[in-house]
């Protein structure tokens, strides 16, 4: 099933394909002060509608993991990086970003992100 998220303003906009089974909490210093719900989904199964130019980008400590925002609104809708097991491009989306599911159904697996 495909799913349609977005940032609040609209300016990033894109379509996920699959069914979150469960979120990720992440509490390193950046996550924790998002709040975001992280589904991770192959970057393949993520598809932009909007400009990529409308994307701005943060990277902190190691730099492997681009944290895309809008400029405008601010909304964090998803990440990227490759998994550092397999090398496989992965997205890191902020279900809170998706219109048509109910986040809070999902099982939250913790995630100490701290630590590393």
């Amino acid at each position: 099933m495909a799913h349609k998220g977005s940032c609040h303003c609209g300016r990033i906009a894109f379509e996920v394909e699959g069914d979150p089974r469960e979120v990720m909490s992440c509490n390193c210093s950046m996550c924790s002060r998002k709040g975001s719900l992280l589904w991770f989904v192959p970057r393949e199964k993520l598809r932009l509608l909007t400009p990529e130019a409308n994307m701005s980008t943060y990277t902190f400590n190691r730099h492997t993991i681009r944290h895309h925002f809008c400029g405008t609104c601010g909304i964090h809708p998803f990440g990227e990086a490759n998994d550092p097991r397999s090398g496989v491009p992965m997205a890191a989306v902020n279900t809170r970003c998706l219109e048509d599911v109910d986040f809070a159904s999902l099982p939250v697996k913790q995630f100490n992100g701290r630590a590393l």
